[in-house]
């Protein structure tokens, strides 16, 4: 049974975020942090960005993904490091559930990276491949390769795969939610809603 200190320590939430580009995931994670009290963003892509800059191997983000996969695992080691340190009320963790890279689809949280950032939710953002095409090709400040709506429906898929066994692995409930174009304060109400009951028990 718990002593008394043990149920008085504030409830630490670690909420990962994914989402392939283009589902608005930067826009969702942006207004969390505002409804929620007490919280971060600790984003993946940018722990590893400056941890590859530091070692020589990148000179920004989009750069990462050309890397050798075994160059890259040392990065998420690193950026899962830095992040499982982090002491705020609710760290989100904004990340890719997977990457593609020249050797094949890499999983953005393989299990010894999941089991290190021990997460208490995962939330999949989705949105309709035309929507997330839209949004790709609205985006100006990334580079990224070109995609079919046939590609999109795929990776759309594969998420939900991937999540599910992330899902399975660390024990951590999986939400999925769209987010639709003009309704990104109804998908950050949902997650929120749920975070803060959770933060409540």
């Amino acid at each position: 049974m718990p002593d008394s200190s043990e149920l008085a320590r504030p409830v630490r939430l670690r909420a990962v975020i994914v989402g392939i580009p283009g589902v608005g995931k930067t826009t969702i994670v942006g207004a969390l942090l505002k409804m929620i009290k007490g919280s971060r963003v600790a984003n993946f892509g940018s722990e590893m960005t400056a941890e590859a800059k530091r070692l020589g191997w990148a000179t920004e983000r989009d750069d990462l993904r050309k890397l050798p996969v075994e160059k890259q695992r040392r990065l998420q080691k690193l950026a899962a490091v830095r992040i499982s340190k982090m002491r705020e009320q609710v760290v989100l963790i904004d990340t890719h559930v997977f990457i593609r890279t020249p050797e094949g689809f890499w999983p953005g949280i393989p299990f010894d990276i999941a089991v290190a950032l021990k997460p208490t939710h995962i939330v999949l953002l989705e949105a309709t491949p035309d929507e997330v095409l839209a949004r790709r090709l609205k985006d100006g400040t990334r580079r990224r390769d070109e995609a079919r709506k046939a590609d999109i429906e795929a990776d759309l898929a594969l998420a939900r795969q991937f999540v599910a066994i992330t899902s399975t692995v660390t024990g951590a409930p999986m939400l999925m939610l769209r987010n639709d174009s003009g309704r990104s304060a109804d998908a950050a109400g949902s997650v929120a809603k749920v975070l803060k009951e959770a933060m409540s028990r």
